[in-house]
């Protein structure tokens, strides 16, 4: 698990993680890291002085899904808001997972955010994630008066497997003149089902999420439509042939992880079609390195842009909202 690419500050947590993290994953070991992956309501809000409301919806085809709307206590004035899907490889995971920014930005900010409860790989394969994912995001526009939030302030967020069903929700909210978003935060997005850039090559073996566990994802994701021509760019974002008129961007990735070069190639199509994209590598990192290790220089760094652009996005004028 160790290798030379790593920071020093993060290279000895890898180590102690063996068996804990994703690593050369493969279908048989998926229940194993689900159970890891867990995180309770409970230990998401602890004391924190917020509200957590589930609603039922209808998700994909009519079939029901919940969200959970957390909100400041005593929330009243309409100001922005969050949408949050999930990471977990799009395997693993529930709303709950990587939710703590949402708890610090209702307080910090007054935000109101939503975490979906979208239905995961294998048993339920594409499309049924990222319409799930749509679902939600139609549901929460919808609701804007009822929830108290400014609809021209509303931002999708998104981490590793969350962070493509972000970008995919986004791309459909755009192709379907869907609810119009403020911005997209995607974290080490996993965009690309294809797996053959040189940073999935060069990781596979080390670090939390590799090659070999990145394929048995997207496998699960696809079936037998994996690295064919018939993979939808709302599943894949990486195969979307036309990445213009999206919200701003904010998009980071670990310097030394599988998803390095999608997500530099995703931001880089983005601005060569003339959008507003913000790129953070974060060199010497591994995939996740912000939540597995927060206190870490590096992490306090990703941190502080990711929460800086997100009140940027905020402090906007929402009088002309952003095309999505």
């Amino acid at each position: 698990m160790t290798h030379p690419d790593f920071d020093p500050q993060l290279a000895p947590l890898l180590a102690p993680l063996a068996g804990y993290v994703p690593l050369k994953m493969t279908l048989e070991q998926l229940e194993h890291f689900r159970r890891l992956s867990d995180v309770t309501r409970e230990a998401l809000i602890g004391d924190a002085q917020v509200d957590c409301v589930d609603h039922t919806i209808p998700g994909y085809r009519g079939d029901d899904i919940v969200v959970s709307v957390i909100s400041r206590k005593g929330h009243a004035v309409a100001g922005p808001a969050v949408y949050h899907i999930h990471g977990g490889g799009m395997v693993m995971g529930t709303r709950f997972a990587g939710a703590r920014p949402l708890v610090d930005w209702a307080l910090r900010h007054d935000a109101v955010c939503v975490s979906v409860e979208y239905r995961r790989a294998p048993e339920h394969p594409a499309p049924t994630l990222v319409e799930d994912c749509y679902a939600g995001l139609e549901w929460m526009a919808a609701n804007a008066t009822r929830l108290r939030f400014n609809p021209h302030q509303l931002v999708i967020f998104g981490g590793s497997g969350g962070g493509g069903l972000a970008a995919g929700t986004t791309l459909l909210a755009r192709d379907r003149q869907g609810p119009r978003l403020l911005g997209q935060l995607l974290q080490c997005p996993m965009l690309d089902d294809r797996n053959e850039t040189a940073s999935a090559h060069r990781y596979d073996g080390v670090g939390v999420w590799d090659r070999t566990s990145n394929r048995t994802a997207w496998r699960a994701v696809l079936g037998d439509r994996l690295g064919g021509p018939e993979v939808s760019p709302y599943s894949a974002p990486a195969r979307a042939p036309d990445l213009s008129r999206l919200p701003p961007t904010f998009i980071d990735v670990g310097g030394a992880e599988t998803f390095r070069d999608e997500a530099v190639t995703y931001a880089s199509r983005i601005l060569a079609a003339g959008g507003e994209c913000e790129l953070h590598v974060w060199g010497g990192a591994f995939h996740g390195f912000y939540d597995i290790a927060p206190q870490s220089a590096l992490a306090q760094a990703c941190i502080a842009a990711r929460d800086s652009w997100l009140a940027r996005m905020f402090a906007r004028d929402t009088t002309h909202p952003v095309t999505g």
